[in-house]
Order: C-alpha cells, then structure tokens, then sequence
C-alpha cells in the first residue's frame, strides 16, 4: 500500500456505502488523529482502537447514518495531498469546504487539525483530504 491516508479514506467510504455499521481500518497516528476530527465533528458515531490486533493494531469505526433517511453521515470525503503531488496551504490561502458546512483535515505543526482550527492558530500545513 502507497497511500495509507487514501485507503483509510477508501475503507470508510466503501463501508457507508455498502451500510456497514462498523469498519475496521489499520491503525497508526495520524488515521487516530483524523478518527478524532471526524467523531469530534459528528461525522461517525463512535470509534474504538483495538491495539491487541496486528503489528500496530486495528480501528473500528461506528458509522453514523439518518435515523429516518438512512444516509451516511458522510456524503463525500476526498484525497487532496497525494503521494506524487503534495498540497500545502498557508495561513492565508486555507480551504473552505461547501463555504465552511464541510472540514478540511490538514496536517501543521501544531498537529492534525481542522481548517477552521488551522485559521484560529494561524497556521497552515499538508491539506489532507475534504469531508462533507
């Protein structure tokens, strides 16, 4: 595997599709962290990391669905910073996702953080991926 961010990102979308109710993902630092975000923002229900399982251990993520339409909370996440072509922002040029309804997960020095926390810090980093 090349991209560990974009298979995390491939398993949990996949897995809302197909209306799982819970993924398991490998685990390492920065797919906890982004498991953080997205559970801080209300886009999964739950998540639990099971460090018994495999060299690094395993995440499993709760999937949040409408409890009346039974669509996935998540509606789009997409790979910005690739492997072969990485994408950075500064302070001033910060993306808006869907004109600040969705997140963009950046990696800065001051950690894995949304774009609307990069922007209270005023700081800038690897724009990660796009959620909404």
């Amino acid at each position: 595997m090349t991209d560990p961010i974009s298979d995390y990102l491939t398993r949990i979308r996949n897995a809302s599709m197909a209306k799982h109710r819970v993924v398991e993902i490998p685990a390492s630092n920065l797919k906890k962290e982004m498991t953080k975000i997205l559970l801080d923002k209300g886009y999964i229900a739950n998540f639990k990391f099971a460090d018994d399982e495999g060299p690094q251990g395993t995440i499993k993520i709760a999937l949040k669905y409408d409890s009346r339409t039974k669509e996935s909370a998540i509606r789009s996440m997409k790979r910005i910073s690739k492997p072969g072509l990485r994408k950075y922002a500064d302070t001033s040029s910060l993306p808006r996702v869907l004109n600040g309804l969705g997140i963009a997960i950046l990696s800065t020095s001051k950690g894995v953080i949304t774009d609307k926390e990069a922007r209270i810090y005023n700081v800038g980093g690897e724009v990660l991926c796009y959620i909404y």
